[in-house]
């Protein structure tokens, strides 16, 4: 007898311990998300063009109780600079990063030694080269549809032919993913439509390219909100020899100089979204042990001056505002 209630105390004594155990690693957990911290390192991080994208990180950040840190950049980041602060931040607490990759050799291989580390993702494009998929997950809009529709609506505009019309492109990266795909996008949709690319350019900072400065052409293509800003920026000051400015871009400026005129049309990716996507598969994965994180593909949207006001449109714009 004295035996077996020895024996219900020992097994009481120890589902209470399991309880206490139990409790304790939930409060760790539930403790451990609020101090949860995912950095984001971006290129010219200050610049407008990050807005849409900065107030959806801190929309997710908010409805997943995690904080979020954007790290200061300016200007272009090379492919070692982003290593040392990717580096940096993992060294300083860093459960996770976001990172815009920098085009470059080694750069997918720089991030996967990361991800060894902390849960990675990428916005914007891919760090692949070649058109191959992706090992890392992605959060970034459909770059080669973008391309196609912007040829779509330049098309449109002059009856699906543009016999002896002559295109020049400018970009900030030419050897980003992004851009390449914007571009081929575009170059697809115009096999047979008669016109002819004359240049293609593409710059930053010290070797930064005016497209006013190149042969004359019907249309500047811009594959990136920083070289349609410029472009619009050329256009109203008369610099593009009479070129039409279409364009891929998703900040204040870019819609300025649409409202303005002096761009004609403009494809915006949902950067919101992107912020958003990005840093909720990345809260999953830091939540949920075994979560494997998923690309997201962003939707684009297709503005006009005359449609720039419109009810469908306000969401966007205020976004970029923000």
């Amino acid at each position: 007898m004295k035996n077996s209630r020895r024996m219900f105390i020992l097994i009481e004594a120890a589902l209470a311990v399991m309880l206490i155990l139990v409790a304790v690693t939930m409060v760790r957990e539930r403790n451990g998300k609020e101090l949860d911290r995912i950095a984001v390192i971006l290129q010219d991080s200050d610049a407008s063009q990050w807005s849409a994208f900065k107030y959806g990180l801190r929309a997710a950040a908010e409805d997943q109780k995690t904080e979020v840190f954007i790290v200061s950049t300016e200007g272009r980041l090379s492919a070692e600079e982003e290593r040392i602060l990717l580096e940096r931040e993992i060294e300083n607490g860093a459960d996770a990063v976001i990172v815009q990759p920098i085009p470059g050799d080694g750069t997918e291989e720089m991030l996967e030694k990361m991800e060894k580390k902390v849960p990675v993702m990428l916005v914007g494009c891919a760090a692949s080269e070649n058109g191959e998929a992706s090992l890392l997950p992605v959060t970034a809009p459909d770059n080669y549809n973008m391309g196609a529709v912007l040829a779509e609506e330049l098309l449109e505009d002059y009856g699906g032919k543009l016999d002896e019309k002559t295109i020049g492109f400018v970009s900030e990266m030419a050897d980003s993913e992004a851009v390449q795909s914007r571009e081929k996008g575009f170059r697809d949709t115009m096999q047979g439509k008669g016109c002819v690319i004359v240049w293609s350019v593409s710059g930053s900072g010290e070797s930064e390219v005016s497209p006013g400065e190149q042969a004359a052409v019907d249309f500047v293509v811009a594959l990136d909100d920083s070289s349609l800003v410029e472009a619009g920026k050329e256009a109203a000051s008369n610099d593009l020899h009479g070129a039409l400015v279409y364009g891929i871009g998703n900040s204040t400026e870019a819609v300025y100089y649409l409202d303005l005129g002096d761009v004609r049309c403009l494809v915006v990716p949902d950067e919101f979204n992107i912020g958003y996507q990005s840093l909720t598969e990345v809260a999953k994965s830091l939540d949920r042990s075994f979560y494997r994180m998923e690309s997201k593909l962003i939707s684009h949207t297709v503005l006009r001056r005359e449609q720039l006001f419109l009810k469908e449109n306000q969401e966007l714009l205020f976004t970029m505002n923000q």
